[in-house]
């Protein structure tokens, strides 16, 4: 087994000599240079159109009681950082997958968040943001995103995070057009996403 993965690795090496190394030009785009309030408009629109809620408040803690009692959202895992204040519910203290499937819902912050794809990124190094699996296997996220922590770009979002940290990329409920090219929700994670936007943020920097 070992020579045949040598001879593998041989065939690379040699494959490699005489391409070019050169670095490739990066003339996309980097900055989208908006305002603030252009991001969080642009951002609203890409994430309503993927067919998630968007709510801005500077009172995220009422928000998410009103969403919990629209929903009847009865049983929520959180994880540890949360803020106690934003909502209660029982806190991850790595729930299998199987007891995590027994939650209606699971609440967490956001590290950033990209306007022009409506991406949502969670730093799962962050206790805010908790474990991946509590952001995959309940039915419903409500994610909280802080205002400034909103970009414009992929290449913006890059630049802040740290590439050795763990990170799911949300863009809208899950949702896969896989089986015969019909709209199947629920199927990679929560099938319902609630963005709350958290505006107190800006309101504090004023």
């Amino acid at each position: 087994m070992s020579s045949a993965r040598e001879d593998i690795l041989k065939r690379i090496d040699a494959a490699k000599l005489g391409m070019d190394t050169t670095t490739p030009s990066r003339n996309y785009v980097t900055d989208s240079n908006l305002t603030r309030d252009q991001l969080i408009d642009l951002l609203e629109d890409r994430i309503i159109d993927y067919k998630a809620t968007f709510t801005r408040t500077t009172d995220v803690a009422s928000t998410i009681a009103a969403l919990v009692a629209q929903h009847d959202l009865q049983k929520i895992v959180i994880p540890s950082g949360l803020p106690a204040q934003w909502a209660q519910g029982t806190i991850d203290v790595d729930l299998s997958s199987g007891e995590l499937d027994q939650f209606d819902a699971v609440i967490t912050a956001s590290e950033v968040s990209i306007a022009v794809t409506g991406t949502i990124i969670l730093n799962h190094s962050r206790e805010n943001q908790g474990r991946r699996a509590i952001s995959l296997v309940p039915d419903t996220h409500i994610c909280i995103v802080s205002a400034g922590s909103v970009v414009g770009t992929v290449v913006e979002a890059v630049r802040s995070l740290n590439a050795k940290d763990h990170q799911t990329w949300i863009s809208g409920p899950s949702a896969t057009s896989d089986i015969e090219l019909e709209r199947v929700e629920g199927v990679h994670g929560p099938r319902n996403l609630h963005v709350v936007l958290d505006l107190s943020d800006l309101k504090e920097a004023k």
